[in-house]
């Protein structure tokens, strides 16, 4: 048998126990598994508090879910609907706040940045008459809000860009929120982004957010749980609420 010396004994302890390499130990593949790992693995230590928790459900209008009717449609997102409404109906039933933010016409579209209308996602070259488009924020019909739950106006991708919803937090005591709704990879991340870096705690529903596809619903999933999310499925979520 080899006879192990007392620095490689030390070594090997540093990196079972302490996760511990010198500088120059850090190779390309040791810190590209890392990476991978927190991607796909990586969960925020924090836990769940019903009573500090309000629930947003991010642009389900009839621009994104009505089958269709528009060419801004996500397919995905109208099967998302389902598992959104038990969501929805769960945290009413627990007295947890529900906020839905809309996509619409305020200000006369002058309170949204001046290159929005040039974005390939706009379909500026689409010969078709889009005046009708995002004007009301016509939620879709089964996610009907109540009369009491508020209803946020947006003009850009996240729900706190020139709106009130970090001040309704607030007064409303909320310290963490539940991210629901579309799409997954530009209004749900942003509002996820701009939530964290206001030092909310964010909860992000996999499998109650809709992207065009699947790939990169995925591949957004993977960004948010490293970095800005503890992301959940509905199933976890609900017993993590209960």
């Amino acid at each position: 048998m080899p006879l192990v010396s007392k620095d490689m004994f030390l070594k090997k302890y540093l990196l079972l126990n302490c996760g511990f390499m010198k500088k120059q130990e850090y190779s390309e593949k040791y810190v590209l598994e890392l990476a991978k790992k927190s991607y796909e693995e990586g969960d925020v230590k924090f836990d769940i508090k019903a009573e500090k928790c309000a629930l947003l459900i991010i642009d389900m209008q009839d621009e994104f879910v009505k089958p269709n009717w528009s060419p801004y449609w996500v397919p995905d997102a109208t099967r998302r609907v389902p598992k959104i409404k038990r969501l929805i109906e769960h945290c009413r039933n627990r007295k947890i706040p529900v906020i839905f933010t809309v996509y619409s016409k305020t200000h006369q579209y002058l309170d949204r940045p001046k290159t929005l209308s040039l974005m390939p996602s706009r379909f500026p070259n689409l010969d078709i008459d889009q005046s009708s488009f995002f004007v009301t924020g016509n939620i879709w019909h089964e996610l009907t809000p109540q009369n009491d739950e508020i209803i946020i106006h947006k003009s850009s991708y996240g729900a706190f860009f020139e709106t009130p919803l970090e001040t309704l937090l607030k007064n409303l005591g909320k310290d963490t929120v539940i991210i629901s709704g579309t799409l997954t990879n530009y209004c749900c991340s942003t509002t996820a982004r701009q939530a964290y870096e206001r030092s909310f705690k964010v909860v992000f529903g996999s499998d109650v957010t809709a992207a065009h596809f699947p790939d990169l619903h995925e591949m957004e999933l993977k960004v948010l749980r490293r970095g800005f999310a503890k992301v959940m499925s509905l199933n976890k979520l609900l017993k993590a609420l209960s």
